[in-house]
């Protein structure tokens, strides 16, 4: 595995939380990065993964950060309601993002100004832990395509597996015992050729979201040493919440138990 040097200043959160954090999970799991230096080690970029646990933005952070950058995520806003987390986490230059609602756009604004200003913002374009059977990635949202077509900047795509093993989706409880491994694998930047050019249309962004999942579908199943599906599992046509936990029943509106 390769390993680059930070070389950013880190802040006193990624300060307070390294130390911290990376152990742990080095204890918790072993770890198989592969082609880790095709992170770029400056400049705005996204890096886009599949979302199969809680666990994830922890264990990509690693990923990133033993690549010479400091992570910044999308991340959901009920994060942010605690103060003191939410204090922390803006700190760490972490932007929420109000899923399902129009003012999600403040959080596209944030991430386009980040990649300008040279950040590497991470995304989960499926939007939330997969919903698919088998864990495959899902049809993936528009968010990570339209940051790339707004600024002109490279999508790294990252495969991962394995994580699921360490926590299950939707579970709180950790699975310490055999000790799991996690994969990730970088793949080259989605060719995106063809569909830059303001403003991008519907068409064009589908287009370029469907290039991005692409990408990280060929890199999860390079990883599983299996055959992906032949067209992704879609929440928004199999009546599934989009959001949430999908084995929990949900309240009825006036439902007060």
């Amino acid at each position: 595995m390769t390993v680059r040097r930070l070389r950013q200043q880190r802040g006193w959160t990624f300060a307070l939380a390294v130390p911290i954090v990376k152990p742990t999970l080095l204890a918790l799991s072993g770890r198989t990065w592969v082609d880790g230096e095709k992170i770029p080690a400056e400049g705005g970029c996204i890096v886009a993964l599949n979302h199969i646990s809680h666990i994830d933005p922890l264990l990509s952070a690693h990923l990133v950060y033993d690549h010479g950058r400091l992570p910044r995520y999308l991340a959901k806003s009920g994060l942010f309601k605690n103060k003191a987390l939410g204090g922390f986490l803006r700190s760490a230059g972490q932007i929420p993002v109000e899923r399902l609602s129009r003012n999600a756009v403040t959080a596209f604004d944030a991430a386009v100004q980040a990649v300008r200003d040279g950040e590497c913002v991470v995304v989960y374009p499926e939007g939330t832990i997969t919903r698919d059977p088998d864990l495959w990635p899902m049809a993936g949202k528009s968010g990570a395509a339209r940051i790339a077509l707004e600024t002109g900047c490279p999508v790294i795509p990252v495969g991962q597996w394995g994580a699921h093993t360490l926590l299950p989706p939707y579970s709180a409880r950790l699975r310490v015992l055999p000790r799991q491994r996690v994969q990730m694998k970088v793949g080259d930047p989605v060719d995106l050729s063809g569909l830059q050019g303001p403003p991008p249309s519907a068409a064009t962004i589908s287009a370029a979201t469907d290039r991005i999942m692409a990408a990280i579908v060929a890199l999860v199943a390079d990883l599983r040493g299996e055959p992906a599906p032949t067209e992704l599992f879609d929440p928004r046509t199999s009546g599934v919440r989009p959001i949430g936990n999908p084995h929990k029943k949900q309240r009825k509106k006036g439902d007060t138990r």
